[in-house]
């Protein structure tokens, strides 16, 4: 199991970490240690790593980034080497140690929770170094409602000591302010995903001619189930859950109709085309179960299955081709609103409360619970809307990013005085 293998080489890793800084010396330089990149599996998260990068390149173009991850597999360590050319990827032990030694400031990226929140524990132990969490949900958990949420009380001390505890959704906010968290500065900070900008134009186009989409001429679509069946992938090396799979079987229909119902609309009442497309690995199949295949002849003759999974680079250089992106997900939607593109996202209850940053940035009218039959039957209108009402949709997108935009610049100048 990945992830297993990964907690056991960490493990031993940061027991030596101690020993390992004093021969290395302690002097802060110029430097972040950024720890993120959590799984390749899926775009959004690819996305987190790049888009704090490109930030950091953009307000501190001086200071050298060393990105500590957890798996940067499947071609995009190559993909990160091709854009940040400059950027230093830690591979062993002995990068650790020198970065806990000589970088001045350790950030924990944007992800579901705070995901290595121990990494930044180990930090503050072992070096007395300033830290930050930058645009998290917390505490990230799945299927329960806020008065049930679950979180490891040693994150409450973690995220008091950080210099700043940013979070991406303000329910995260709020929950870990009601919890205890005391960090000086505690505020609502985009999802490090608006940012990227990775680009893959070649693959992208070559894929869009061979199947017949033209720029601007089609609109994106991801399905999604309840809970991800990440078992089905045997790079995850995880036993099915019957809980989960259960709970998968007995509302795809209900949560995936909608979707098809739009895509439906779309076919038959604007010239678009429909292309589906997944956020994670596991959507390709339940692209086709869900959405292709119950489609009617009609409107599968619009209609095109993306078969094979991608990276972000081409998803990004697809989407910004694109007239626009709906579906049952989160960071699609994000990278369609950091690179301008119209985007509408549903969800459910057992996902984490970061969908609420839709409302957070200004994208309410865009953002649908799909256990409330209400949100159910707007879905339709708001998708036609989007694309046929061109300038307001246009106003809506430029408000929203104008608002993620102030965020940005306004969050990571907090980072400024501890790299001086």
């Amino acid at each position: 199991m990945q992830s297993r293998r990964s907690f056991l080489k960490y493990s031993a890793l940061l027991s030596g970490l101690a020993a390992g800084l004093e021969a290395f010396g302690q002097a802060a330089q110029r430097s972040i240690l950024l720890r993120s990149s959590w799984q390749v599996e899926n775009i959004g998260d690819i996305g987190h790593t790049p888009g704090v990068i490109t930030l950091l390149e953009q307000h501190y173009p001086d200071v050298e980034v060393r990105l500590w991850p957890v798996d940067i597999g499947k071609g995009v360590d190559q993909m990160l080497a091709k854009r940040f050319p400059k950027l230093k990827i830690i591979t062993s032990e002995t990068d650790v140690r020198k970065a806990f030694a000589e970088c001045a400031f350790m950030l924990h990226g944007s992800g579901p929770s705070l995901v290595r929140g121990k990494d930044l524990a180990l930090w503050k132990e072992q070096t007395g170094k300033p830290y930050g969490i930058y645009g998290i949900t917390f505490p990230g958990v799945y299927g329960l409602p806020a008065d049930r949420w679950k979180f490891k009380p040693e994150d409450i001390s973690t995220m008091t000591g950080a210099q700043f505890a940013l979070f991406r959704d303000s329910a995260s906010l709020a929950f870990a302010r009601e919890k205890g968290v005391k960090s000086p500065i505690m505020e609502f900070c985009p999802d490090g995903a608006f940012a990227v900008d990775l680009k893959d134009d070649a693959k992208a186009t070559a894929f869009l001619k061979n199947h017949d989409l033209k720029d601007g001429q089609f609109v994106c679509v991801i399905p999604q189930l309840r809970f991800t069946p990440w078992w089905e992938l045997p790079r995850k090396n995880q036993k099915p859950n019957a809980d989960k799979h259960a709970r998968n079987e007995a509302m795809k229909e209900h949560d995936n109709a909608p979707i098809r119902a739009a895509i439906t609309a779309v076919a038959r009442q604007t010239p678009y085309k429909i292309l589906i497309v997944p956020e994670n690995e596991t959507q390709m199949r339940i692209g086709r179960e869900m959405l292709f295949d119950p489609l009617p002849e009609d409107v599968k003759q619009k209609t095109v299955l993306r078969t094979e999974y991608w990276l972000t680079d081409e998803a990004i250089s697809t989407y910004v081709r694109s007239a626009g992106l709906f579906g049952i997900e989160m960071h699609s939607p994000i990278m369609c609103i950091g690179n301008r593109i119209p985007a509408i996202v549903c969800r459910f209850e057992e996902q984490t409360s970061k969908g609420i940053m839709w409302k957070d940035i200004g994208l309410g009218e865009w953002l649908f619970d799909f256990d409330k039959p209400a949100d159910i039957d707007r879905l339709v209108p708001t998708v036609l809307d989007m694309l046929t009402n061109k300038k307001a949709t246009s106003q809506k997108v430029d408000k929203a990013l104008a608002f993620v935009h102030k965020r940005q610049k306004e969050t990571m100048a907090l980072m400024g005085q501890y790299l001086s």
